[in-house]
């Protein structure tokens, strides 16, 4: 694993491997069952550019919870890049205040210009419709969690990409994730005007996966395995592209598609915020509450895999454990009111 996280590109599949299994032993300080103070005086620089509360708030307390401490920017108007400092000089001043970075910024590949002016590990947390591989490693975590429980594996699965595949940066990178691993089916669903990018199509077919695109939902998924499913990135389209644009409910997710198009074991994920508008036609809240819908296990999972990306670039992985005690607060039984028990 290189000195920064800024694409997919740069990870192997032991790369992958590795992360995945560090993760898995970050679970008891995740689950708030353990403590860790190995990153006791490190302070992590949480720069965001573009409105963020899930991702932002995730690796901030990923940091916390090895036992580090976080600055946060948020917004150009807070930042001294509204008097017009250039990514490269604020890089390499915030490299003197800490010792690793997060950045998301709506422009493709700024954080990779970023990257260059520092040796301080830098994470890419979304750039503009470019990547976001964190999202992409918690969504694979994610899967081969629900797959171990019902014993499954990613060789052969069946995965149903759908929505806006065109700007939703999740998709694009986890598609090029799971590319990585034994042949399986992809379906690529969304409206006309956002396909999935065809260089990212192409890249996964020659891995030896099948791809298929679809018009609508409007068909038979009775062999899916997961369903992703992303919301309509309007605040990336050209003027031209939202004058008069709509979604129909043919490419809605609901408990009707699940149940009448799908199977009683297809996981329902998506990288969040969904569009809860009745309008919006993304992810139905009637699906709260069915345990095939996955999208909150998925955030919690944010947090083990984000503290190992953390513990790997700052090459303290093998010292966590060594470094454990019990919490001594009260963490309640499950965090959400109507979370099922494993």
């Amino acid at each position: 694993m290189s000195s920064h996280l800024l694409s997919v590109d740069s990870l192997s599949r032991d790369d992958v491997d590795h992360l995945m299994r560090v993760a898995a032993r970050m679970e008891p300080i995740a689950q708030r069952r353990k403590v860790t103070r190995v990153l006791e005086g490190a302070v992590l620089g949480n720069l965001f550019f573009e409105a963020s509360t899930r991702t932002r708030v995730s690796f901030h307390a990923a940091f916390c919870r090895l036992g580090g401490s976080v600055c946060d920017t948020t917004g150009f108007t807070f930042s001294s890049m509204a008097k017009g400092e250039s990514l490269y000089d604020t890089s390499r001043v915030m490299s003197g205040y800490c010792d690793a970075i997060v950045m998301r910024h709506p422009e493709q590949g700024s954080v990779a210009e970023f990257a260059k002016a520092t040796k301080v590990p830098v994470i890419n947390g979304g750039d503009g419709p470019g990547e976001h591989p964190s999202q992409a490693l918690l969504d694979l975590y994610t899967i081969d969690k629900e797959f171990a429980r019902r014993g499954k594996t990613l060789a052969g699965a069946h995965v149903l990409l759908t929505g806006d595949l065109k700007y939703g940066r999740t998709v694009h990178s986890l598609i090029k994730l799971l590319s990585l691993y034994a042949p399986m089916g992809l379906t690529l669903v969304s409206p006309p005007g956002l396909e999935m990018p065809r260089h990212l199509i192409d890249l996964v077919a020659s891995r030896g996966h099948r791809v298929e695109t679809r018009e609508s939902l409007a068909s038979d998924f009775a062999d899916v395995d997961v369903v992703y499913t992303t919301r309509i990135q309007k605040e990336r389209f050209t003027a031209e592209m939202s004058e008069g644009f709509s979604l129909s409910r043919d490419y809605t997710v609901d408990k009707a598609f699940l149940d009448g198009r799908c199977n009683d074991h297809t996981i329902v994920m998506h990288p969040l915020p969904r569009d809860s508008r009745p309008e919006a036609n993304d992810l139905d809240v009637d699906l709260n509450g069915d345990p095939r819908l996955a999208i909150f296990r998925q955030t919690d999972n944010g947090i083990p895999v984000r503290m190992a990306i953390f513990a790997t670039l700052l090459q303290v992985e093998d010292l966590v454990e060594q470094d454990l005690r019990d919490v001594r607060w009260f963490v309640p039984a499950t965090v959400g009111v109507d979370d099922a028990r494993d």
